[in-house]
């Protein structure tokens, strides 16, 4: 078991495969894009598969797959295999725009995927290439029909943005009434690459009140431990609604995950710098018992929230990194 100097286990790991999207969506990088690493810095899958499994060994139960989007990677659905097969994990997830998806998850009910994590943030084909640049909803909604044909589990995040999306809110909510999926609305955060400014008028509490207006009924629902949505029913619904208080961090307390970039860079948090590069220590010939002293000392660093960890970035006189670059 992995623990922090707060008490808190790391039971959640978030791997992002790739920095490279085939979207350019405006809260995650700059408009004209970034420029995508060069193949060497990129982890290669036997290094991804030797930490997976040593962060298992470590206690690590759940593992999500995610990029940039993962299947602009070649081989992705093999790795995946890779991955499922790793004795002690109990739960592999995905998180995917949707793009490329649809003809693959047959494959991945084989694999084992039960939960996938889908990007949406409009349901109108205008305000998709708006806010992605590119065309495609079509290809999304067909991915969400494939997983939800095969049983998959289908989680919608929807990133919140003035002026961009507010009309979308209720139709997406509407999608709960006849869909067993869950909506999850997301404040936006400062990530992207500084292509526009953030703004915070449209916060949880906003979020919950403008839904509220239009469905009355709409009631609290447990949250499951660690969770980072608070979530809602509404009568008749199959689905359900989730808010993520994502750049109000009010989630941190129970924090119970850590990523890693595409580049092998230990982020304890979404909003820190990180230290640690499991990457190079691999390629510097480190043994797993090394790399499990220099995990646990890295987790034993981490801030008690995302405010403490954007203040020591400000202190370093570092700015955010695109999504793409830390891993969604």
């Amino acid at each position: 078991m992995i623990t922090d100097s707060y008490g808190r286990t790391i039971s959640y790991l978030r791997l992002a495969v790739t920095d490279r999207c085939n979207l350019r969506c405006t809260y995650c990088m700059p408009e004209e894009g970034l420029n995508w690493l060069p193949r060497n810095e990129l982890m290669t899958y036997e290094e991804m598969l030797r930490i997976c499994s040593l962060f298992v060994k470590m206690g690590v139960e759940k593992i999500r797959v995610t990029g940039g989007e993962p299947f602009v990677r070649k081989g992705l659905l093999s790795f995946l295999k890779s991955i499922s097969r790793i004795p002690g994990l109990k739960e592999l997830t995905l998180t995917t725009n949707g793009l490329l998806t649809a003809p693959l998850v047959p494959e991945l009910k084989k694999i084992g995927i039960k939960s996938v994590n889908l990007s949406l943030d409009t349901l109108d084909n205008d305000r998709f290439t708006q806010i992605a640049h590119r065309n495609g909803l079509d290809k999304v909604l067909s991915t969400m029909d494939k997983l939800l044909e095969y049983g998959i589990k289908v989680k919608i995040n929807t990133v919140v943005m003035e002026n961009r999306n507010i009309d979308d809110i209720i139709p997406l909510v509407q999608l709960t009434k006849a869909l067993p999926v869950s909506v999850r609305f997301i404040e936006e955060m400062p990530f992207n690459g500084k292509s526009r400014e953030v703004s915070l008028s449209w916060n949880y509490l906003h979020i919950l009140d403008h839904i509220r207006e239009h469905f009355p009924s709409i009631g609290k629902a447990t949250d499951p431990p660690h969770a980072t949505a608070y979530h809602y029913t509404i009568p008749g619904h199959k689905g359900d609604v989730g808010i993520i208080a994502a750049y109000t961090r009010l989630f941190c307390g129970s924090c119970n995950r850590v990523r890693i970039t595409p580049t092998g860079v230990v982020r304890t948090c979404l909003y820190d710098a990180g230290k640690l590069n499991l990457k190079d220590a691999l390629r510097e010939g480190k043994t797993n018992e090394e790399l499990k002293l220099l995990i646990t000392d890295a987790i034993l660093k981490k801030t008690l929230d995302g405010w403490e960890a954007q203040h020591m970035l400000v202190a370093q006189h570092r700015e955010h990194e695109s999504m793409a670059s830390i891993g969604g």
